[in-house]
């Protein structure tokens, strides 16, 4: 039984090592298998584009350089033949397409040699869970540092697709983050450690107490520019209807005000009436 150092998420290394899975790690690395995975998946990068124009593609040369016989030189029929400056090249590499197949059964021997040379090696190291909140790579930079996996190439596998995982690790150029079910052996190899999650070996989501405190902070949220303009519009509109409601009943309150001082001059224009029996 392969065995492999355990870290918990917040990179606390565990006192019983983790038994890796005997189905997939029997110990036995196939180098031969795994140069062919590497030959295969280097062919299958290949683009196959180039090109270099024969003799009869190149312009130029369509008539004889001088006449066959009577000068002294050697007869020529064209400047643009290959032994020519400028002339078409020979035997030179022309589109094609590199992909090469390989049998579904020996990509998968590929894929557990290489896992098994890096956990022969102890530098396959499992983590119990990457659970992170929101994209940080100072976080997986961390995590890595306390792993001791800091200083080497590194190959970071998931359980499934987590794209906090992915986009914390994506801009650090010796850190590779993807699904443990996509990793090929080709990966595999190019890494120096492998940090792989535990429920990708187990299938099972593990139990864990100590998990890393998320940010207190609340991530400040960006406003483009078209949102804040549209937004300075909206008060503006609001304020510019308060202002025009607030005009209209004051309008509405000024005649009454208007009409009860008609009334109270009248009044103090009115004389006083007579006493009765008066002289």
């Amino acid at each position: 039984m392969i065995e492999a150092l355990h870290y918990s998420p917040a990179g606390a290394k565990r006192d019983t090592k983790f038994a890796l899975p005997a189905e997939m790690f029997d110990g036995t690395v196939n180098e031969d298998v795994l140069h062919q995975a590497v030959k295969v998946y280097l062919n299958n990068q290949r683009q196959g584009t180039a090109k270099t124009k024969g003799r009869s593609e190149v312009s130029g040369g369509n008539q004889k350089p001088w006449k066959q016989k009577g000068t002294g030189r050697a007869r020529q029929g064209s400047t643009r033949a290959p032994h020519w400056r400028g002339g078409g090249i020979v035997f030179g590499p022309q589109p094609r397409d590199y992909t090469t197949a390989i049998p579904k059964k020996v990509r998968q021997l590929a894929r557990r040699s290489a896992l098994n040379a890096r956990a022969r090696e102890e530098n396959l190291l499992v983590v119990e869970r990457l659970s992170f909140d929101a994209p940080k790579t100072r976080r997986l930079t961390e995590l890595l540092g306390k792993v001791g996996a800091e200083d080497a190439k590194v190959l970071v596998l998931t359980n499934g697709h987590n794209p906090n995982v992915y986009l914390s690790g994506r801009n650090l150029p010796t850190v590779q983050v993807m699904n443990y079910a996509d990793a090929s052996a080709y990966d595999i190899l190019w890494s120096e450690k492998v940090v792989v999650e535990e429920a990708a070996l187990t299938g099972v989501e593990p139990e864990v107490t100590d998990e890393p405190a998320a940010d207190s902070a609340p991530r400040a949220t960006k406003t483009s520019r078209p949102a804040r303009a549209k937004a300075a519009k909206a008060t503006k509109k609001a304020a510019k209807a308060a202002k025009k409601s607030e005009s209209k009943a004051a309008k509405k309150a000024a005649p009454k005000k208007k009409a009860a001082k008609k009334t109270a001059t009248r009044s103090a224009k009115k004389p006083a009436p007579k006493k009765k029996g008066g002289k």
